[in-house]
């Protein structure tokens, strides 16, 4: 009998944690008497819109670009992202005195692309409509001999999102249900994998806008499945399949995957505003929105929520609130 060893495991986690104590934010976890009351359920938010970058996505791009070697750094990092993986690598390339170029769509949200060129990064843009971001990186990373630092596929990248989950049951404790964005997977799968390497008979489940469930579709499937490249306000989950890696974590370990519409993510955005007090991004609401829809019920007594950023300009965020279109 021969066992595969998964691509990321809770020692990873663990160890990224350590990597990243005293870099990243330990972000705050919320709790709030009328999100519970309201859903019948103790619930915890972990607060990623307060990590350094505004995103999980820092916790990943640290811990996988501070493992380069000299050699490596001196030659620079690439990365693709539609806008917070981007400005996590730019920074963690400033913070390792490297430089970064980053490949990003031609209709990323300015504010992001400006943050990213804020942190000192080149951008080179692409149509994600028509390219294959990937396929440009790689060929721009061979061209320049640039270290590519994936957004979700690669181990290390799995393992530093995770620590956001880490985090959230160290001061929570026990949970009974874990709710996580689903993009490419990679901070579901880290997730997971704290998650249930702390507690193994928590339940996991993730949250994709209904334009962009290649993952859900995937799960069901049993293989990855490609859809059509999503158009959804939720930028940073708009894509059309999930990462090979991420997906061979997940399909062991996440429990189920719900849909959320626009229009429910904007509602979610508003309760957060109005009676939370914070701002969340689309992708990042999308958790909130699946609570506050019902689409997870039966609750559990005690509930956490990784609400993975919050990187939304403030006349977008009007524009989405105030019900204007998309």
């Amino acid at each position: 009998m021969t066992t595969t060893t998964p691509p990321v495991t809770f020692d990873d986690v663990r160890e990224a944690a350590a990597r990243l104590s005293g870099v990243a934010h330990r972000t705050p976890v919320l709790r709030s008497r009328t999100l519970d009351a309201l859903v019948g359920a103790e619930v915890h938010l972990k607060c990623e819109n307060f990590q350094r970058v505004g995103a999980f996505k820092f916790r990943g791009a640290y811990n996988a670009a501070s493992r380069l070697t000299p050699e490596q750094l001196a030659r620079g990092i690439a990365a693709y992202s539609s806008g917070n993986h981007a400005q996590a690598v730019a920074l963690a390339a400033r913070e390792l005195g490297t430089t970064a170029v980053i490949v990003m769509p031609e209709d990323a949200p300015r504010s992001k692309r400006d943050a990213t060129e804020g942190y000192g990064a080149e951008i080179v843009t692409y149509d994600r409509y028509t390219e294959d971001r990937a396929a440009v990186a790689e060929a721009l990373a061979a061209e320049r001999g640039l270290a590519l630092v994936p957004p979700y596929d690669h181990p290390h990248v799995m393992a530093g999102q995770g620590t956001a989950a880490l985090e959230l049951l160290d001061e929570s404790g026990e949970l009974d249900e874990l709710i996580v964005p689903v993009g490419g997977g990679g901070l579901i799968a880290g997730s997971a994998t704290a998650a249930k390497g702390r507690y193994p008979g928590i339940r996991v489940v993730g949250v994709e806008p209904e334009a962009g469930d290649d993952t859900r579709r995937s799960l069901e499937a049993g293989r990855r499945v490609r859809i059509p490249v999503p158009r959804t306000i939720a930028d940073g989950q708009a894509l059309d399949t999930p990462g090979e890696l991420t997906f061979s974590v997940n399909r062991r370990l996440v429990d189920a995957v719900v849909l959320v519409s626009d229009d429910e993510i904007r509602d979610a955005m508003r309760f957060a505003f109005e009676r939370l007090k914070i701002v969340l991004e689309p992708s990042g609401a999308t958790p909130l929105a699946a609570l506050l829809t019902g689409r997870t019920n039966p609750l559990p007594r005690r509930v956490g929520l990784i609400l993975s950023g919050g990187n939304i300009a403030a006349d977008r965020f009007a524009q989405l609130c105030g019900g204007g279109s998309a």
